[in-house]
């Protein structure tokens, strides 16, 4: 592999092997797999609840994958139950519209429910792993995650570099895990923010 494909990849998509958890974090999305993967992860007993956390994306401004479903976590928690998550192991969140709210929102979900999360699994989709782990890295500090991704829109790390949607996924990503961390580092340290675009 290209030396410089292979460091976006490393730097990109991370994934670990799931181990025992508090709670298993699964940030907003349409894909339908991430909460079956979430599902698949909570049937195995690795964690005894799940978070799924989202309104739909800030720039669409309403949830479109299906109409049956007004938000992100609606849609997460139809899929949770019809894959035998008991309803009073679906905790909620419903207001966030991009990962870094959806983390912070996911934080204060569990701090309301008396949640101590210091092992939690992170199921995310693969091209997006670093950015929503650095994320809820910063919200959960005291925390190992483990992040668990799943393979969407047909971009993996064996592929992403050689389709024009899979570059520019991964490169976004890139840009984003600068310009948006860069945000949350000068909130940190009492600077002036800029604005996302």
């Amino acid at each position: 592999m290209n030396p410089v494909i292979e460091t976006y990849t490393r730097f990109i998509f991370l994934e670990d092997e799931p181990g025992p958890a508090d709670i298993i974090f699964l940030p907003g999305s349409q894909e339908e797999a991430l909460a079956r993967r979430a599902a698949a992860l909570w049937r195995g007993g690795y964690a005894p609840v799940i978070l799924p956390s989202g309104k739909y994306a800030k720039l669409e401004g309403t949830f479109t994958k299906d109409p049956a479903f007004r938000t992100e976590w609606e849609y997460f928690h139809h899929i949770l139950r019809e894959e035998g998550v008991p309803e009073e192991r679906i905790l909620r969140e419903e207001e966030a519209t991009f990962t870094y709210e959806n983390a912070l929102r996911s934080r204060e979900v569990t701090d309301r429910a008396g949640l101590s999360v210091r092992r939690a699994i992170l199921c995310c989709q693969a091209y997006h792993a670093r950015r929503a782990s650095l994320y809820y890295q910063v919200c959960f500090p005291e925390a190992r995650l483990f992040i668990c991704p799943v393979v969407t829109k047909g971009i993996g790390r064996d592929n992403w570099y050689q389709s024009e949607r899979g570059i520019d996924l991964v490169l976004t990503e890139v840009k984003h895990c600068g310009s948006q961390f860069g945000q949350i580092l000068r909130e940190a340290a009492g600077l002036s923010v800029h604005t996302e675009p």
